[in-house]
């Protein structure tokens, strides 16, 4: 599959091989990847490039903050993100910001890039 509109994606993920992966996948189909492996991370990432469309971020991770907490500050912050979660939880969609995505883990590859073009569009 090949990114329809080149994205800058920022991965929140805590492991790292997760991370890695899907770092290789996104800029293997065209899009620009950026990584950070907490909340905190993320947030510098934010506040040093205004050009990230799209917030990917795991609801499990450790830190001062979790992904939902993390999508819930970045939507305030930027309501114009696209923003996609995942995990290996049961999530209330009420739970999630505005026009956020849910990918239940594991996903496919081409499920993620599909919920990142539609977000493109």
């Amino acid at each position: 599959m090949v990114a329809s509109n080149s994205a800058v994606v920022l991965i929140v993920e805590d492991e790292p091989l997760i991370r890695f992966n899907i770092l290789d996948v996104l800029e293997e189909v065209g899009h620009v990847a950026l990584e950070a492996a907490n909340a905190d991370e993320a947030l510098v990432v934010l506040k040093g490039r205004q050009d990230v469309d799209i917030l990917f971020t795991d609801v499990n991770m450790a830190g001062s903050m979790d992904g939902l907490q993390l999508a819930n500050r970045v939507r305030a912050m930027r309501p114009n993100i696209g923003i996609i979660t995942s995990g290996m939880v049961r999530l209330d969609p009420m739970a999630l910001p505005a026009n956020t995505a849910f990918l239940p883990k594991p996903y496919m590859h081409d499920a993620l890039i599909s919920t990142i073009n539609s977000l493109m569009t």
